[in-house]
């Protein structure tokens, strides 16, 4: 068993693998992490915290992880920032790069480069240098808004008569914000190869290395959807919840970067489990039980669908929560010590 774990997350971390960026100078973390008014860091900043915020100025590019990411000083570089509030009320000289529940760019606020952001909330009352690239449920653009170039944007659009953009405004579904694979730089389609590709391989090692569970959890997805798919549920907004409560202590840090990973990972797991049990379905209908095949189809049907506005962004859902739910179920059953008569039958 243990050879097994080692050669899975040998493999993992070989298809994670991208070109890395050079690790930053300095890394704080804790419950709050704080760069004082008048404190001057001057290197690159990475902070882990329930609360990041920058009051001094930084040197530097910074890259936050919290439950909230405050820039009321001054960033002398890029921003990138991942948490579940992101507000800039000073000035960041680059880009901004945030991923959260909401994001304010406050009146007064200045971003010199671009703005890209996915969030729930999208309020812009500051100013921004260059393009803009929204995808939000709700966006609102207030009377002292300014933005130098084009304004992008996916989501219920409130602008207000005085918000000014000398670009053109553009609204673009599904509008692609660049991170990662599938950006600007690349075109949606090479994104899918490259993405069929990387979880084909996943999906290969976790057959080659764990075949009985692996047919387990596609069993116990086709033969119990509703009960995976709700399991899968509780599992992708519960674990958030934990993993913020955990990085709110000092002691709980290092759990919840682990737990990060962890979550990362079986979301991943879960949904190329989740295209396996469709495609094993589908081939199960063509009288092919080939699990090879099963994996293929499963991931290709599921690939195509993304496609598809609207429609394709909540099959996948489905399909995530259907692995993922069944994941869990065939841990819990095999590590739990209990006997799964399924988990020996094979697609």
């Amino acid at each position: 068993m243990k050879t097994r774990l080692a050669v899975v997350l040998a493999a993992l971390v070989v298809l994670a693998a991208v070109p890395a960026p050079v690790a930053a100078d300095e890394t704080r973390s804790g419950g709050t992490v704080v760069v004082e008014a008048g404190e001057t860091v001057n290197e690159d900043l990475t902070a882990f915290g329930g609360t990041v915020v920058v009051r001094g100025t930084v040197n530097g590019d910074v890259t936050a992880f919290g439950g909230n990411v405050f820039v009321d000083g001054r960033v002398n570089g890029d921003l990138e920032a991942f948490a579940g509030n992101v507000r800039v009320n000073g000035t960041v000289t680059g880009n901004v790069t945030a991923a959260g529940g909401n994001f304010l760019l406050a009146q007064g606020g200045e971003i010199g480069g671009e703005l890209e952001t996915a969030a729930g909330n999208v309020v812009v009352e500051g100013e921004i240098g260059r393009d803009a690239r929204v995808g939000a449920g709700t966006i609102r653009l207030g009377p002292s808004a300014v933005v130098g170039g084009d304004f992008v944007y996916d989501g219920d659009l409130d602008r207000a008569s005085g918000a000014r953009i000398d670009g053109r405004v553009r609204e673009e579904p599904n509008v692609n914000l660049g991170v990662g694979v599938g950006g600007p730089l690349f075109p949606d389609w090479l994104g899918a190869v490259y993405g069929f590709l990387v979880n084909f391989v996943l999906g290969a090692v976790a057959l080659l290395v764990f075949p009985r569970f692996s047919a387990g959890v596609a069993s116990r997805a086709i033969a119990d959807p509703l009960r995976s798919a709700g399991v899968g549920l509780l599992l992708f907004v519960g674990v958030p919840i934990l993993l913020v409560l955990l990085f709110v202590s000092l002691v709980g840090i290092p759990l919840g970067l682990f737990g990060v990973l962890l979550y990362a990972v079986a979301l991943w797991l879960g949904y190329v489990y989740g295209a396996f049990a469709l495609g094993g379905w589908l081939a199960g209908v063509a009288d092919n039980d080939s699990k090879w095949v099963a994996l293929a189809v499963g991931l290709v049907a599921v690939s195509l669908v993304g496609f598809v506005p609207i429609l394709g962004g909540l099959v996948q859902f489905v399909v995530l929560l259907l692995g993922l739910g069944a994941l869990a179920l065939g841990g819990r059953r095999r590590y739990g010590g209990r006997d799964e008569t399924a988990a020996d039958s094979t697609l």
